[in-house]
């Protein structure tokens, strides 16, 4: 009944009778004279009136209902299944994340490589509507998730990231240049990579800048994280004493990030905690929103047959319950 409408909300007005009528209800109730006359009434004296007596007003209310439904019959009730065809210009994105060891560092809570998960894991859910992607890269890279609207595997595969699933170092060619070739035939509208890391290109065939004019050259832009803290970070070491921490000089090639993110149309950031790196993936996902034109088509629907069967109801109902038990004596 939610989504029940009237075509001629008008007819409303004409339940203004129902007060008139039952004020002429009461007017002649309390004016009219018996049929029966007696002389006294002292036989019936401390007699109880029977239920019969309270319910003697119960045939004018059906009457009265039975009424209101029939107005709302005519008021033409209605109901409105709405369409949405929706059109969405899609935007791709690949998610590049480092997995070297240096992301293990706990300036950011419980480290790195959490806090990054975390934090991609929550920017995929504001996005339903995108194909997302998942490259991890150390020493070498490695498609995690190939593009998928499929969000809960692509969760899943995401938290089953950990350290020394690659080759260590820090490929940060190898890395961008697999992204790019897993986004570059897409179709979307707009194509994205979101590249982390934490360090400085080490290892890789392919070096930073020819990944990133390769991303230029198929129209792809490329945001960049650097993530660390500013000065030195505690790196935890396994020892024969258990782990044991070493503070260590935090050093990303901000330079070279700046200039893939400004060859290819994006912008580079720096994530120093795990607060600001949540601000970051919150202004990427401003500035990349999914573009959707909705097309609305509204068939409606007649609804009166409920109403008209309360009325017939209502009074059948009335008229059974004056000819039986609630019948008058003339």
């Amino acid at each position: 009944m939610s989504n029940i409408t009237f075509l001629h909300p008008g007819l409303f007005y004409l339940l203004l009778v129902i007060p008139a009528y039952v004020a002429w209800y009461v007017w002649k109730h309390r004016t009219m004279q018996p049929a029966l006359q007696m002389s006294t009434l002292s036989p019936f004296a401390g007699q109880k009136p029977t239920w019969r007596v309270y319910l003697r007003h119960v045939p004018m209310i059906l009457r009265m209902l039975a009424l209101a439904a029939v107005i709302c019959v005519l008021a033409r009730p209605q109901s409105s299944n709405r369409i949405h065809n929706e059109t969405t210009e899609g935007i791709d994105i690949v998610m590049a994340i480092d997995i070297s060891g240096s992301m293990l560092a706990e300036d950011f809570k419980p480290n790195r490589l959490e806090a990054a998960k975390d934090v991609a894991t929550q920017f995929i859910a504001g996005r339903p509507n995108d194909n997302i992607g998942l490259v991890i890269f150390s020493g070498e890279s490695f498609t995690q998730c190939p593009l998928t609207t499929d969000h809960a595997v692509l969760v899943n595969l995401f938290r089953d990231i950990r350290i020394g699933m690659l080759e260590d170092g820090t490929a940060i060619g190898m890395g961008l240049g697999t992204a790019v070739s897993r986004i570059k035939d897409s179709k979307a509208k707009s194509k994205v990579i979101i590249l982390l890391t934490d360090g400085v290109n080490n290892r890789g065939e392919i070096s930073p800048l020819t990944a990133a004019e390769i991303a230029r050259t198929f129209g792809v832009r490329v945001y960049t994280i650097g993530v660390g803290t500013m000065g030195t970070a505690p790196f935890p070491y396994q020892t024969v004493f258990g782990i044991q921490y070493r503070d260590e000089e935090v050093k990303i090639d901000e330079a070279l990030l700046r200039q893939i993110s400004e060859m290819t149309g994006g912008t580079y950031f720096r994530a120093t905690d795990k607060d600001s790196l949540k601000g970051i993936y919150a202004e990427i996902d401003q500035l990349e929103k999914t573009k959707i034109d909705v097309k609305e088509y509204t068939r409606r629907s007649d609804e009166y047959m409920l109403f008209a069967l309360a009325a017939m109801v209502l009074l059948l109902a009335e008229i059974i319950l004056k000819n039986t038990v609630l019948r008058n004596l003339p």
